[in-house]
């Protein structure tokens, strides 16, 4: 698939990974309608496998894989929710992962990749370390990179979970996602404008990681460098197929305070009763600081993941 996904590679997607997902639920919570005056839809990708979106969109690239291509494995570089995801993915179709973490990254995480029976193998907290590493793990081994966001296959399986959205949730005003690396909001973005063009498609972004916000802006990537957020899954760059996609179907990229997507986290925690992350917290932080129009709109928000480390909550 060399060109960009269109709504047919996001069919194609939900069929092929549908006997390894969870088609998550659709939850709503009047009290957070209350405070924020407006009827909210959350699609909770928190109660996915892996605790988030990221499962749909591995499962779908390695599932694409012919038989010699996956009789090598597959790899990647990250220390996140990815990482998880493309370990279960692989060991779901009988395949070696070989995931490049940096030596920093949590405990929890390194051992939730590990019990989905990935290889880590640990290198120096920069890019340029893991990509270095990453490429000597290709080298030797033949296995296939997968990126953990600026990939047609990703790209495509992360769009699943707009289109079950739509699917459920008809004739919404407003589709809501976190951005960091544009996977998921690039997916959805196709999803929802093909199924429902009059629905406006608009991502929130933390203030300190906001590049994605500056590259819409100014019609280019701009790089994110130094990101500062509590919101530890939106800290990369967009890749050149998520942007040239957010760039023809969002309407909006809105900022979003650290003090907001925690009071978000914490609303989400005491009033429906559900873990979320910082990064899945982020757009119901846009409503709370009232960042656009929202007033007594219907709005679907994909609440993205609910990794958390219980033992550094941000509000203790």
């Amino acid at each position: 698939m060399k060109q960009l996904p269109g709504l047919s590679d996001i069919r194609a997607a939900a069929e092929r990974i549908s006997p390894y997902v969870h088609r998550t639920p659709i939850l709503t919570c009047r009290g957070i309608d209350g405070i924020v005056d407006a009827h909210l839809y959350f699609k909770c990708e928190n109660f996915q496998k892996v605790g988030a979106f990221k499962f749909r969109g591995a499962t779908n690239a390695v599932f694409s894989l012919s038989a010699a291509e996956i009789s090598r494995g597959v790899a990647t570089h990250s220390s996140g929710n990815h990482a998880a995801a493309l370990a279960l993915a692989a060991r779901n179709r009988g395949a070696k992962a070989y995931v490049v973490m940096p030596r920093t990254s949590p405990q929890v995480k390194k051992d939730a990749v590990a019990g989905y029976g990935a290889e880590i193998i640990y290198c120096e907290p920069t890019l340029q370390s893991r990509e270095s590493t990453l490429a000597e793990i290709v080298e030797k081994t033949g296995a296939t990179f997968i990126h953990p966001y600026n990939d047609e296959r990703i790209i495509a399986g992360a769009g699943t979970a707009g289109l079950e959205l739509i699917e459920e949730i008809p004739d919404l005003d407003i589709v809501m996602t976190p951005v960091g690396g544009g996977g998921l909001l690039s997916g959805t973005s196709i999803s929802v404008k093909e199924l429902s063009p009059q629905t406006l498609v608009i991502a929130a972004e933390p203030e300190g990681a906001d590049d994605a916000y500056r590259s819409l802006k100014e019609g280019r990537i701009i790089p994110s460098v130094n990101p500062k957020t509590i919101a530890d899954g939106l800290l990369t760059s967009l890749g050149d197929k998520t942007f040239a996609i957010i760039r023809n179907r969002v309407d909006r990229i809105v900022k979003v305070s650290d003090n907001a997507i925690i009071a978000a986290m914490r609303l989400i925690w005491e009033r429906m009763k559900i873990l979320v992350e910082p990064s899945a917290a982020v757009t119901l932080g846009a409503l709370l600081e009232k960042r656009f129009d929202h007033a007594e709109k219907r709005i679907g928000i994909i609440v993205s993941g609910g990794n958390v480390d219980l033992n550094h909550l941000p509000w203790l």
